[in-house]
């Protein structure tokens, strides 16, 4: 018997120093929501630095996950001045995922980011970040206690507001979420090309669609993934997600 065959979501790796080994790795919680509740198949994509290496890619795949990360988008990536000596960049990612995401929204593969890949979404095309929100009286720290236990972390722990008539808006059917919250940059200078999803109470942008995308192309900034299967508002981000594969693979198909 013939299996039915799952759409193909390319997951764009972090570039990770394991022991004296470099390694390209995704984490689980990630590739389990794509598979229980996106319903496709997660194909991981190595961050060499070089996206024109898997631009081919493209043609084959159904959908692109960005996912968060440990480290923080390059600040020379949006003109702005260098990142503090300390801080964990991944510019291997940033040159692999950013050029392939902005190819695939134009090429209508179905995109979703979480965290940092909202960050990147936003900075790749023509955005800008806050370095360090903590660091601005404006906002509230959206950063994690990483004495908690993971849940804790991982609770909702804040209040956005879904934009009217938006694409959100109407996937929840709702007018605000509670959402988690464990980021340290977030959107400074919200890209022309992006339409604002989703607002935290203290004014930051919180989720954002893409305007010119003729799909799906949705961006978050908090983590659905996070017992994805236990949580409405996730639940129906990876369902849509995974809709919006789903098309484009019987699109591909029938065009092929």
């Amino acid at each position: 018997m013939n299996q039915v065959k799952l759409p193909l979501v390319g997951i764009i790796c972090d570039k990770e120093i394991i022991g004296p080994h470099p390694f390209h790795i995704a984490g689980d919680k990630y590739i389990q929501a794509i598979l229980s509740q996106s319903h496709c198949l997660p194909v991981l994509i190595p961050a060499t630095g070089d996206a024109n290496l898997f631009r081919q890619l493209i043609s084959t795949l159904d959908g692109i996950l960005l996912t968060g990360g440990y480290s923080m988008v390059d600040p020379l990536n949006y003109q702005n001045e260098a990142a503090n000596a300390d801080t964990k960049l991944d510019t291997f990612r940033d040159q692999t995922s950013m050029p392939l995401l902005v190819d695939a929204v134009a090429q209508g593969v179905p995109v979703l980011g979480i965290c940092r890949g909202f960050q990147e979404m936003n900075v790749a095309f023509g955005g800008s970040l806050h370095q360090a929100l903590h660091q601005h009286g404006q906002y509230f720290d959206h950063r994690e206690n990483k004495t908690l236990s993971l849940d804790q972390q991982y609770a909702d722990i804040h209040k956005v507001k879904l934009t009217t008539n938006g694409l959100l808006a109407s996937l929840l059917d709702s007018q605000s979420i509670e959402v988690n919250s464990l980021h340290t940059q977030g959107i400074d200078r919200l890209a022309s090309n992006l339409s604002i999803e989703a607002v935290a109470e203290d004014g930051l942008v919180e989720a954002f669609s893409v305007v010119s995308a003729s799909t799906f192309a949705l961006a978050v900034q908090w983590h659905p993934e996070w017992k994805a299967g236990e949580n409405k508002t996730s639940i129906a981000i990876f369902n849509a997600f995974g809709q919006a594969c789903l098309a484009k693979k019987i699109k591909r198909e029938n065009n092929g």
